[in-house]
């Protein structure tokens, strides 16, 4: 895997602790985060539905960033944590919602919401209410297939955004030299909307950039990256450091 020289595009603080779990099984990376996280003002919403989160039968938490924001939230607005099941997309996001104690089901097979929505304990949560309403924490705009399916199944989903995803400020033509200086040879991206901001900062460069590998962390990034015209696509079946090591083994760079 030493081959690879990835491109990281993850918010600031994560994509700092990729690239120090990639450096120690001897990847080489730059960072360039294409997600700044902006934290939404406070609203009646919020605080109301807080101080209502008895009435579902499950939580679902899309990101660590919602998750940090909702945790926040609960201890403002929460005389007590609550006893419903909570779930996220992956292990990252449900390592925080239990530092604070919540108890949390992800799913071990996939870092996406088509194995969320297979998840036993999420059937369960759903099948043992008469009326399951569920509440999905999550940034503005993202994950309408998992509301989707599951109003297919006669549940009623309410989303409460905390937070929006940003571009942060880079000069023209900064991405495609950053690749060409620091001799990257693939790309990593962590959410569709990081595609969509990659897409964009890339410019008139895009065509140049959508012959390098692009890593993405699920079939619908996959999907969309290919739609836009990137030439060659792996999906890693998660956004995490393990999914992205396990990718790297199967692609190595030589095989590319």
């Amino acid at each position: 895997m030493n081959t690879w020289r990835l491109l990281l595009t993850r918010p600031a603080e994560d994509c700092a602790a990729l690239a120090q779990t990639l450096a120690a099984q001897g990847v080489a990376s730059h960072c360039m985060p294409l997600l700044a996280i902006e934290t939404l003002a406070e609203t009646d919403e919020q605080r109301s539905t807080f101080a209502d989160l008895q009435r579902y039968c499950a939580v679902i938490v899309i990101s660590k960033p919602a998750a940090r924001i909702g945790v926040q939230l609960l201890a403002q607005h929460g005389a007590s944590l609550p006893c419903m099941p909570w779930f996220s997309v992956g292990a990252a996001t449900a390592a925080v919602l239990a530092e604070h104690g919540l108890q949390v089901h992800y799913p071990d097979g996939g870092d996406d919401s088509e194995a969320l929505l297979a998840l036993p304990a999420l059937q369960h949560a759903i099948a043992g209410t008469p009326e399951p309403c569920v509440l999905i924490l999550r940034g503005e705009g993202g994950r309408e297939f998992l509301a989707e399916r599951l109003r297919d199944q006669g549940v009623t989903v309410d989303y409460l955004e905390l937070y929006r995803r940003m571009l942060p400020a880079y000069s023209p033509g900064e991405l495609s030299r950053c690749v060409r200086s620091e001799r990257l040879n693939g790309l990593v991206v962590s959410s569709g909307q990081g595609f969509e901001h990659l897409r964009q900062l890339a410019g008139d460069d895009w065509a140049m950039l959508a012959r390098l590998p692009l890593f993405v962390p699920s079939p619908r990034v996959a999907d969309q990256a290919r739609h836009a015209g990137a030439e060659i696509v792996v999906d890693c079946r998660g956004a995490s450091a393990a999914a992205l090591l396990a990718a790297l083994e199967q692609f190595p760079a030589a095989a590319l």
